[in-house]
């Protein structure tokens, strides 16, 4: 399957939750599968960072739903997040695993999971993560999505998606720095709360 497919029909459950997202492809897929997230989306993040950051915001907005679109590249560099969410069980907490088996924006060379012995949800439910899934069709990945995006407890899904990138999409044209004020903004906005305060003057 096609991860922008798998894209645009996660989209169509979203309306007020944050999403954060990794680097790659993936970044403008997103951003053309889901023009009405893009403030509420905080884009290019690290390799093994995306869910790390997921699971702090989802700890510090308990009543706001997070969801992490996250890679197989990205996950195996950071396992131990797994582990805490396992321990933490995080109620609002959705992640998504694009795994396509290769480190696409490099060239491709192949990730762990190209073996077909590594099993990112087999790992996740054994660091404590009960609802941890594999999704291989369309329909499997957003039955996921509705389960998840309900569930009162920490959901993971890996969706084997195609290692292709969609075609004649719109590049996204604000830069790392400009995404962090613009998500930034909305969450001040949407929560009701100051995170950046102006610039002091002495």
């Amino acid at each position: 399957m096609k991860r922008f497919d798998c894209m645009t029909a996660l989209a169509k459950h979203l309306k007020d939750e944050l999403v954060i997202l990794s680097l790659g492809a993936s970044v403008d897929e997103w951003y053309n599968a889901a023009p009405h997230m893009r403030e509420a989306s905080l884009f290019q993040q690290q390799l093994g960072c995306v869910t790390p950051q997921a699971f702090g915001l989802a700890a510090g907005l308990p009543d706001r739903r997070i969801v992490s679109l996250d890679t197989d590249g990205g996950m195996m560099f950071n396992l131990g997040i797994l582990a805490t969410l396992g321990n933490e069980q995080p109620k609002n907490l959705f992640v998504v695993v694009w795994d396509n088996e290769c480190y696409q924006s490099i060239g491709g060379p192949p990730t762990h999971t190209a073996s077909g012995r590594v099993d990112i949800a087999a790992i996740a439910r054994g660091a404590g993560v009960e609802k941890a899934f594999t999704a291989r069709t369309v329909e499997e990945f957003e039955a996921h999505c509705t389960a998840g995006l309900a569930a009162d407890e920490p959901y993971v899904v890996v969706a084997k998606v195609a290692g292709t990138v969609q075609p004649d999409i719109k590049r996204k044209h604000s830069d790392g720095r400009e995404d962090k004020y613009i998500f930034v903004r909305h969450v001040e906005e949407t929560e009701g709360i100051v995170i950046m305060g102006p610039s002091e003057h002495n």
